[in-house]
């Protein structure tokens, strides 16, 4: 799952990229989560899951993962797209793992073996190399964007297994993306005034579906159902 998990998410980088050339970030994040949140809900229904929660406090919990996983994750990064380049941005996003590590470690009591200690020094040296040659001049608020997407994620990823909702995973998903839905819908005439689709190429019109569906529906299918076998 995680080996295809990459292949969805790495495609969706460039198609998000298409896509906010000609939309902008939240017109696309909101027609790109809808699909997403209907992907999942149709699969909930048509594999006969639950939709039910468990217990009262786990709505409040997904609405906290949601905002923290979903709002965050996406809307942080399509900002970051618009300032700094996809490739940094990319990598910038998936330095999750060490706050990711970090937030475990302090939440979960997660040990630090040898393994993910070296892990994290790679990690936290790549970070170092993409960072270093433009501290000179400032940070770019993108890649500062693009870090701040790794460390809401990483906190939405160890807050999901710290909350231990109770509740089939791919339903949890889906009320995720529904949170996250309702937030940047409701964020649209606030920021942007209506939705802005008609002046879309044909190209973002496709990058923004593949991004819902692949890289929003798909990839989180996987994603969450990969949160609850291994550890952060």
């Amino acid at each position: 799952m995680l080996v295809a998990l990459s292949f969805a998410w790495g495609f969706t980088w460039p198609a998000m990229r298409t896509a906010l050339a000609d939309i902008p970030p939240f017109s696309m994040r909101v027609v790109s989560i809808g699909l997403g949140m209907a992907s999942l809900l149709a699969v909930v229904k048509l594999q006969g899951r639950s939709f039910a929660l468990g217990r009262r406090r786990d709505r409040l919990h997904v609405i906290v993962a949601g905002m923290l996983n979903i709002v965050g994750f996406t809307m942080l990064s399509s900002f970051a797209l618009l300032l700094a380049g996809t490739g940094r941005v990319a990598m910038l996003s998936y330095t999750m793992p060490i706050w990711a590590a970090l937030f475990a470690w302090l939440a979960l009591g997660e040990r630090f073996s040898v393994p993910r200690v070296l892990a994290l020094v790679l990690c936290a040296t790549g970070l170092a190399i993409i960072i270093y040659p433009l501290a000179a001049t400032g940070v770019p608020l993108g890649l500062l964007l693009a870090l701040a997407t790794g460390i809401t994620w990483g906190a939405g990823t160890v807050y999901l297994k710290w909350a231990r909702i109770s509740g089939d995973t791919v339903a949890v998903a889906a009320w995720q993306l529904v949170v996250a839905f309702l937030f940047v819908a409701a964020c649209v005439p606030l920021v942007e005034g209506s939705l802005h689709l008609s002046q879309a190429s044909a190209p973002a019109l496709f990058a923004t579906a593949f991004t819902g569906v692949i890289g929003s529906g798909l990839a989180y299918y996987l994603w969450f159902r990969i949160v609850g076998r291994l550890p952060a």
